[in-house]
């Protein structure tokens, strides 16, 4: 039974793939105190251990999953991105060089204490950054060396050991370290500090609304009894009587039994049960004594009025939806204009949203709307749908992602990120990785100023996201488990030991950094030093336990500086040692 599993794992890798997912997964799932693996790091290890059955995985998969995930990363982040980084972005460029030395720094100092040769040295320094791409380059000064053919096999054999030794640790030891120990490091709860960012920079989600109790926007039903004030006239001009500045709209009647739509002209009748909209203060309002007294009734009579629960009454299709305001009638008017308008009738508006750093724009009775502004409206379904052509272009909510958008964002993004440019021999790329990562972030942005093309729903940028790193995680561990073990044997426990080091003492340094010298944010600090060594997992970590993905805010810039310095370094350290 055991040799036909073992063989079926062979012949099918993806069935691999998915028991290192299952075990992560579910592994991951438990803590102590508040404390867990998490599932990237459960997933890595579940695969190490899948890995010792001599499994083959082909690396496209790999790649494919991890464009996925860094795509979902920046599309995530893309809006606020393009607010912080005017504020950052050259600090978090400097930050990432200084870190990228503190690798290469302790990577030298290790390899000289320890007497390793180049091959060695090089793959130490690899493994320990996880950056694999410094492996060619330090292959190419080898080889630039001159020394005898055999001599220089045998460095060069020795790179991959050593990488595959320290590689471990240098993924699952930088997730443990920022996500676990930095918070700590830093005296921090991550997670609110990621709510309070979120908050400042425009990220919160509006009070009331979907998911939640409490809704700012409300249809509830009045009994209009006789002797009210109302009796005799339109609904418009029972409109008028609400308190200053406040809209209600009464949207539909039961009157004898039978219910129908209210217009303006609608004239209201004793006995008439009424579906009233409008914002839920003003509606509690309406059943105070005194306003009872002095807008729907006399001050001598008194009338009262109930509220009623008529639930056939009140249930009407409602909703909200984002409009992005091209109609050039609507450019320029005040929203108190608008409001006057026959489209505005029953609509009411929760959020506007203005320009390339998608500003939240205060709502005020002369506030002017613009060609490009992206307003948030509630209310029937019926009537926001009409305001919404009035306006410009109803970005709706579906479950339904645009597929060809996704791909097509993900083709431009590795295609101009495979691009090389040679500075003096050095290769500088951003790698299809990088381009992927900026084409999230530009889209993403793009989309929340633009939304008439390339809607992912929450579902689906959640799977893009966890699912696409964990695959990633779960390639890389059953690929890399049989190397790692013969490295262990054929090394030995030392080099394992001094990974660690080169791991651990420039994240702990760049935490320290970003703290007390570039004073960075707390919720995006521990994002740079991930980005900064290009440890994906690690912020895969990050953001799980924020359960937010501001922390990838620091990320983008980082890495792309990163990505580049570290794989210069790989020749770099082959020429300080040799």
């Amino acid at each position: 039974m055991w040799d036909w599993f073992v063989h079926t794992l062979r012949t099918y890798p993806e069935i691999a793939i998915f028991l290192s997912l299952a075990i992560g997964y579910f592994v991951g799932g438990f803590t102590f105190k508040g404390l867990g693996l998490g599932t990237v790091t459960s997933t890595l290890l579940a695969a190490i251990l899948i890995g010792q059955l001599g499994i083959t995985v082909s690396p496209t998969v790999k790649s494919v999953f991890f464009l996925m995930f860094l795509f979902a990363i920046g599309y995530g982040v893309g809006p606020q991105f393009v607010r912080g980084i005017a504020k950052d972005g050259l600090p978090q460029a400097i930050f990432s060089l200084i870190m990228a030395i503190f690798c290469l720094v302790t990577a030298y100092i290790a390899a000289r204490i320890a007497g390793y040769d180049l091959g060695s040295a090089a793959g130490l320094y690899a493994g320990a950054t996880t950056i694999s791409a410094s492996m060619g380059l330090a292959t190419d000064a080898i080889n630039r060396i001159g020394l005898p053919a055999d001599q220089t096999k045998q460095l060069l054999d020795a790179i991959p050991v050593a990488y595959a030794v320290t590689y471990i640790f240098g993924t699952i030891g930088s997730a443990i370290i920022l996500a676990l120990i930095g918070p700590a490091l830093l005296g921090i709860d991550l997670e609110a500090e990621c709510k309070r960012y979120e908050k400042e920079h425009g990220g919160k989600v509006a009070a009331g609304g979907e998911g939640t109790a409490w809704h700012r926007f409300e249809l509830r039903a009045f009994r209009i009894d006789p002797g009210s004030i109302v009796i005799g006239k339109t609904a418009r001009e029972a409109e008028a009587l609400a308190p200053q500045g406040a809209r209600v709209f009464i949207e539909r009647i039961r009157r004898a039994g039978k219910i129908q739509d209210a217009t303006e002209d609608t004239v209201l009748q004793a006995g008439d049960v009424v579906a009233i909209a409008g914002r839920r203060d003003v509606l509690v309002s309406l059943l105070s004594p005194a306003e009872i007294a002095a807008r729907l009734g006399t001050e001598t009579a008194r009338p009262k009025v109930e509220e009623v629960d008529d639930r056939e009454l009140l249930a009407v299709p409602a909703g909200g939806v984002d409009v992005y305001v091209t109609s050039k009638d609507a450019d320029g008017k005040t929203l108190a204009q608008l409001a006057n308008l026959p489209m505005a009738r029953g609509v009411f508006l929760r959020k506007i949203t203005r320009g390339p750093t998608a500003t939240d724009i205060p709502i005020l009775p002369d506030t002017t709307v613009h060609r490009g502004d992206i307003l948030t409206l509630v209310g029937r379904t019926q009537d926001i749908t009409g305001a919404g052509k009035a306006l410009g272009y109803i970005d709706k909510a579906t479950d339904v992602t645009d597929v060809a958008f996704v791909g097509a964002a993900i083709t431009i993004g590795a295609l101009i990120g495979a691009l090389v440019f040679k500075m003096g021999g050095i290769p500088l790329t951003l790698s299809t990785s990088g381009g992927a990562l900026i084409a999230g972030l530009f889209f993403g942005w793009l989309r929340s100023v633009h939304p008439t093309f390339g809607r992912i729903p929450s579902s689906t940028v959640w799977f893009m996201n966890s699912v696409g790193l964990n695959v990633f995680i779960a390639v890389v561990g059953i690929s890399s488990g049989p190397s790692f073990v013969a490295g262990l044997q054929q090394l030995g426990i030392s080099l394992f030991l001094w990974g660690i080091l080169v791991t651990t003492i420039p994240l702990i340094l760049g935490i320290y950094m970003g703290k007390y010298v570039f004073r960075f944010d707390p919720a995006i600090l521990l994002g740079c030093c991930a980005g900064a060594r290009t440890t994906t997992a690690a912020l895969g970590m990050i953001t799980e336990r924020a359960k937010s993905q501001i922390p990838g805010l620091g990320y983008t810039v980082t890495y792309a500086i990163g990505n580049t310095v570290l794989t210069i370094w790989g020749m770099i350290i082959v020429m300080l040692l040799s």
